[in-house]
């Protein structure tokens, strides 16, 4: 509730629906006799409503429909009216009177109604640019006065402008409540700059205590818009793509909204395939690589790219499973051919090689498996390899040694062996052809083996090595002589220790020699000697016998002195 004055006029401002309150702003005179209150109508006639005397101190309403139950008159005389109403809005008059004289003192009501929030209503599905197309209506109802309505683009306000804004508005009012109901139209020539900006209105109406403002929500439209530009991706990316991928082709116009249909262009072919934005090939080979492109059904735009597929050969000659003979000449190839540099490794037995293998001789530890792989690093998954187990053969081959053990008890033998697959070895001994079962073996590394076994034979023996493989049988014998005969071991078989052992034996045997020479020598001395003495004493007679009886007794000295 608001009060006003102003050249004479006396005015109360009230919110719809809220209780008016009018004093009578007149001093009660001494011998008032009662008190009325009346409005006045458009054409000036008086409607009175309420009256109070002032000797009975009783109130009383007149019967006007549209105050009934609505009306209250105090002791001072001020009215109120409850629930204002847009028709409360009139001239009501205060009037007093006493027995020689009436008094009026008038006021004017206003009631204001506070519009409901504005909103944007009929709202464009889309807007599309270089058009002047309606945008929607701003709508705010049950206002009193009549409010205004203005247009907002992010947050600026939008003026009128020929052929790009263009605001139309109209107000109605319902003839019961007599509120307003404003309607403000917007037509819009938007551009893409209007992407993603949001638009908004407000009222500005008045109310008992001056001018206020109420705005929308916002509305973002979408806006659509020609495509300007076509481009063309691929999937997978292009610089992974290998033989046997499925490649995805997918054509995009930057309009709004973006065009669903294209024409498809492969390499050296003019013609395009119509299709959706997306065309897949699958198991793609070599031969696809090329200039890609799609454009728009109307070929006015056109958007290409350069593919390529990958690929990696490799063939390795020779492969598989290989038999070939030690000593046999076997050339290798790994050859590679790629859609760009590859990097080759080779492998033999699980170990990488620093370089690809050669054979002009195949020896045993040639044999394994044998692999080359190859890979190109930016393509993902792009491996190849292929391998070659290569078996070397062999014909059994022997040699055989003998070792004297330093105590001179016993007599290693060892028969070594070569060849692939691994022989089988066995020992006789002399022309007996008893095989000889307790054996020693080494293990079998590269084709070869040995095996040794250690005898003290008492007399001079033949043993003999039997090897046989698939491919053949091979036959070695060796004597050896009896512990009790010196003999010479082979020499590259005798150890350093054991040759300084053998050189001291023989140094002792030339010592024992020596000694025996030298103690015959001086044993013949004294045979001289004696028998120069036996025959100035002797006779003559007994001279032949005891020549004989000496030299028997010279011949045993001589053989203990040997022995």
């Amino acid at each position: 509730m608001r009060f006003e004055t102003g050249l004479g006029w006396y005015t109360v401002n009230s919110a719809y629906g809220d209780t008016i309150i009018m004093p009578c702003r007149l001093d009660v005179p001494q011998n008032l006799m009662f008190g009325k209150w009346k409005y006045e109508k458009p054409d000036g006639s008086p409607v009175f409503i309420a009256f109070r005397s002032s000797t009975k101190k009783s109130v009383q309403y007149d019967d006007v429909p549209e105050y009934k139950d609505r009306l209250s008159l105090s002791e001072n005389y001020t009215l109120s009216i409850s629930n204002a109403k847009i028709s409360d809005q009139k001239r009501f008059v205060c009037m007093l009177v006493t027995e020689d004289n009436v008094f009026e003192a008038p006021t004017i009501v206003n009631v204001f109604k506070q519009p409901s929030k504005p909103e944007i209503v009929s709202k464009a599905p889309f807007l599309e640019t270089e058009q002047l197309q309606k945008l929607g209506d701003c709508i705010s109802k049950d206002s009193h006065p009549v409010g205004n309505i203005t247009w907002y683009r992010n947050g600026k306000l939008l003026q009128p402008l020929e052929g790009v804004v263009v605001i139309n508005f109209k107000k109605e009012m319902d003839p019961v409540t007599q509120l307003y109901t404003m309607t403000s139209s917007l037509e819009y020539k938007t551009t893409k700059a209007d992407i993603q900006m949001p638009f908004t209105c407000s009222v500005t109406y008045y109310g008992p205590s001056g001018q206020k403002t109420l705005y929308s929500e916002q509305a973002v439209f979408d806006i659509h818009y020609p495509t300007e530009q076509v481009t063309i991706q691929v999937l997978p990316p292009k610089n992974a793509i290998k033989e046997g991928d499925n490649i995805t082709l997918k054509c995009l116009g930057n309009g709004n909204p973006p065009p669903m249909e294209f024409l498809f262009y492969w390499p050296g072919q003019p013609e395009g395939i119509r299709s959706s934005n997306t065309y897949t090939l699958t198991d793609v080979r070599r031969n696809a690589t090329g200039e890609y492109k799609c454009s728009l059904i109307d070929k006015n735009m056109i958007a290409s790219t350069a593919i390529t597929v990958h690929y990696l050969d490799l063939s390795l000659k020779p492969s598989g499973e290989v038999t070939k003979q030690i000593g046999d000449t076997l050339p290798v190839s790994c050859t590679i051919s790629a859609s760009r540099n590859a990097t080759v490794v080779w492998m033999k037995d699980n170990i990488r090689l620093r370089s690809s293998p050669s054979f002009s001789s195949l020896h045993y530890q040639d044999a394994g498996n044998y692999v080359c792989e190859t890979a190109l690093q930016e393509v993902e998954g792009l491996k190849k390899r292929e391998s070659l187990t290569l078996i070397v053969e062999g014909k059994p081959q022997i040699k055989m040694t003998k070792k004297t053990d330093p105590s001179g008890l016993s007599k290693t033998i060892i028969c070594h062996v070569e060849g692939f697959p691994k022989p089988a070895i066995q020992w006789t001994i002399t022309g007996s052809g008893s095989v000889i079962n307790q054996t020693e073996e080494s293990p079998y590394i590269n084709g070869r083996y040995y095996s040794k076994i250690i005898i003290s034979p008492e007399e001079n023996v033949t043993l003999t090595c039997t090897a046989e493989n698939q491919l053949e049988r091979t036959v070695n014998s060796l004597n050896v002589s009896a512990i009790s005969i010196p003999e010479h071991d082979e020499a590259d078989e005798i150890s350093d220790e054991n040759r300084e052992k053998v050189n001291d034996q023989a140094k002792l045997i030339v010592g024992i020699v020596v000694g025996l020479l030298l103690a015959a020598l001086v044993a013949g001395v004294v045979y001289w000697l004696y028998m120069k003495k036996s025959k100035t004493a002797s006779k003559h007679v007994n001279k032949d016998l005891g020549n004989i009886e000496e030299n028997k007794k010279l011949e045993e000295n001589n053989h203990k002195t040997e022995s």
